[in-house]
């Protein structure tokens, strides 16, 4: 387990070490699927909900991305490594990604496709 200070150095790091306009990218793309709104998110940043109440994800900053999904896709995500366990909800189905370099904006809107897709399905079967 790492002392404070090296966690919080490496959260500041994480922080500075961003894609210049990945939000605008990212809401751009995310926005123009059907159904798709951006609000503002209740803990930063801004939130892509499906319809009235199905968040298919979030984005602090131009840094990080957070996406719900099913336990056994976040599994198979984290250990293909294509996503790290959510920073807070490791146990959830809640996934981190962090952009870190230019080609992670599309990484993240494929991980955006992928909430989305199967938000639509869960939709289609109620």
């Amino acid at each position: 387990m790492l002392c404070p200070f090296v966690t919080n150095l490496v959260r500041f790091l994480i922080f500075i070490m961003t894609i210049a306009d990945a939000h605008e990218r990212i809401t751009q793309e995310v926005t123009s699927w059907q159904g798709i709104q951006a609000l503002p998110h209740r803990f930063g940043g801004t939130e892509y909900r499906l319809g009235q109440k199905r968040e298919i994800g979030h984005i602090h900053g131009d840094h990080m991305v957070d996406i719900p999904f099913p336990v056994k896709v976040r599994q198979q995500l984290v250990a293909e490594g294509k996503a790290e366990l959510h920073h807070i909800l490791p146990e959830s189905g809640w996934i981190s990604f962090y952009i870190r370099q230019p080609e992670d904006v599309e990484r993240a809107i494929v991980l955006f496709k992928m909430s989305y897709d199967i938000a639509q399905k869960q939709y289609a079967t109620q």
